[in-house]
């Protein structure tokens, strides 16, 4: 990756393997206030600010109070969501690990960023024992005015690691909104995986520069 000096990885789906916990809450929290969503709504609001889509299946449902409402939906869905890591399955992507290993011998930053919220964040970093040597920085959904497919939350990776080009950037996700917001951000490389939210047909429609199986197949790419 000659040229490159940060990675921004997303978690869930992308370096946290996805068992079906969020949609889980997400359905389970919406229908306890009345709101039922299928799986392709649930779909096309993966790798965006929790809150941000909350707010998006509440305004389809009310006009009114929807601030409110989606205040208190996010409440109880960080809540679920927490009980769900709580009793266990929570684990990297498999070759997740390997490859930071690769990037660190490369003299490659590391960054996190995610639509989750800082307090379940931590709760997932703490599980897979990513605490202390892993990341340069994190970056969680609630420490960005605009969550995906804003570019903000690889800008505040930037920051955070002292990383002041774009072209010095790429950026790794599964869904098709960490793909904008990595061309929204004008990095370098952006690159779809396979392990999460989206399948390949989802993921070639988006901007990209590279698609693999999963972040274990990073240090194999031709760049």
């Amino acid at each position: 990756m000659h040229g490159i000096n940060l990675v921004v990885f997303d978690m869930a789906g992308t370096t946290i393997e996805d068992a079906g916990q969020v949609p889980a809450a997400f359905t389970t929290v919406l229908s306890k206030h009345g709101i039922t969503i299928d799986d392709e709504a649930l779909r096309a609001v993966r790798g965006a600010s929790k809150r941000d889509a909350i707010r998006h299946f509440v305004a389809a449902h009310q006009r009114t109070n929807v601030d409110a409402l989606t205040d208190e939906i996010y409440s109880d869905f960080c809540a679920y969501l927490a009980r769900l890591f709580n009793s266990g399955g929570v684990k990297p992507v498999p070759g997740a690990t390997a490859t930071f290993e690769w990037l660190r011998s490369q003299g490659i930053k590391i960054a996190l960023n995610t639509g989750f919220d800082r307090a379940t964040t931590d709760l997932i970093i703490d599980a897979v024992g990513w605490r202390n040597g892993v990341a340069d920085a994190i970056v969680c959904g609630d420490e960005v005015k605009l969550g995906r497919p804003a570019p903000f939350l690889i800008f505040h990776a930037m920051e955070a690691t002292g990383v002041t080009g774009v072209d010095q950037v790429a950026c790794v996700g599964d869904t098709v909104l960490d793909m904008q917001a990595g061309r929204n951000a004008g990095v370098r490389y952006v690159i779809g995986v396979l392990s999460g939210a989206h399948r390949k047909a989802q993921l070639e429609q988006a901007p990209h520069t590279h698609l693999i199986d999963s972040v274990a197949g990073l240090p194999s790419i031709k760049f």
